[in-house]
């Protein structure tokens, strides 16, 4: 294939990184950007050499071999419903949306088109996530404690839960796909919210929310996540297994065993480059690395949407079959 030509929808934080990753590979073209903010998506292109775009429309018209989805959560849908109408490999970035019915829905219409898509869970390309799934093979996990403590993000949407759905759904996310990746499906969840929004003007989130989780290996956990620091204090899980202590961050990984404490350092730049890497691979039909397909991703939104109904509603949520599993609701609320 000749130079691989990606548009972008979008053009804020999440798109500025991945226009400049995707701007570092020889191989890859900047077609063009489009964002509801016309200014925002000409300063993008501007500063890659690219065109702007009224709209997805337009830019599918040009001709990309790939679309980057860069909008925030509660924007996703359209365009990626207009991307997989016109069969051009998708990257999303996660979370996949604000509710499951919007994710589902996408992940149908994937699957029928048989579409190459990836998510940007780009902690699953750290090399100290596979030493933790190999450090773990053959012992079963008996409990994980996941947590995401930070701050509130400068962006007016996210304190609003129809919006970005919550701490639980647009931060924690990562630590839960994370979860997923070493401990295996959660079947239960039991979480609760402190009722009190962070102190930033329109919010109705929890400012912390802690959750129970029952997994189908035999495992349990909790998650803790919170925004009412000025900075991000914690975001990463400890496991345990027998004779193994794992604690595990976007930049180390600490083991304890009968043979000590060591510690491995991690690169999360260098996995949001390898997660852009691997998806271009795959388009241009150089490489097979793409770790979370959509459907994939949506096992993720399916758990921390759970956790965000039973922190909501005060009920225990059971995930009737694996949260990967696809379509349908796959979740059961106690009364």
């Amino acid at each position: 294939m000749r130079t691989c030509r990606v548009g972008l929808v979008g053009a804020g934080g999440v798109a500025q990184r991945h226009a400049r990753v995707l701007g570092g590979f020889a191989d890859v073209e900047l077609l063009g950007v489009t964002d509801v903010v016309p200014a925002a998506a000409a300063e993008l292109a501007g500063a890659h050499g690219a065109r702007t775009f009224d709209d997805v429309e337009e830019l599918l018209a040009a001709g990309p071999d790939a679309v980057y989805v860069c909008v925030p959560p509660f924007a996703h849908g359209p365009a990626e419903e207009a991307v997989i109408a016109a069969g051009v490999p998708m990257f999303v970035e996660k979370p996949v949306a604000v509710d499951l019915a919007t994710a589902e829905r996408i992940a149908d219409l994937v699957a029928r088109r048989g579409l190459l898509t990836g998510v940007g869970h780009h902690w699953r390309y750290l090399p100290v996530v596979q030493q933790a799934r190999e450090l773990l093979a053959g012992r079963p996990v008996r409990m994980v404690s996941g947590a995401w403590w930070d701050k509130v993000p400068p962006v007016a949407w996210w304190s609003r839960r129809d919006r970005s759905g919550g701490p639980v759904v647009e931060q924690a996310a990562h630590v839960l796909d994370l979860v997923r990746t070493l401990v295996g499906e959660a079947t239960e969840v039991t979480a609760y919210g402190n009722g009190t929004p962070p102190p930033v003007d329109g919010a109705d989130i929890d400012s912390v929310t802690t959750a129970a989780l029952r997994f189908a290996g035999g495992a349990v956990g909790t998650l803790t996540a919170a925004c009412v620091l000025g900075w991000k204090h914690r975001a990463g899980v400890e496991i345990l297994a027998d004779g193994l202590a794992l604690s595990l961050a976007e930049d180390s990984l600490v083991v304890r065993d009968a043979d000590g404490e060591r510690r491995f350092d991690a690169d999360p730049d260098a996995a949001r480059v390898a997660v852009d890497r691997a998806f271009v691979d795959a388009v241009r039909g150089v490489g097979d690395d793409v770790r979370v397909p959509y459907a994939e991703a949506l096992g993720t939104q399916r758990l921390a949407l759970a956790v965000a109904d039973s922190a909501r509603t005060g009920r225990t949520v059971r995930l009737d079959r694996p949260a990967a599993a696809p379509l349908a609701t796959g979740v059961t609320v106690d009364a």
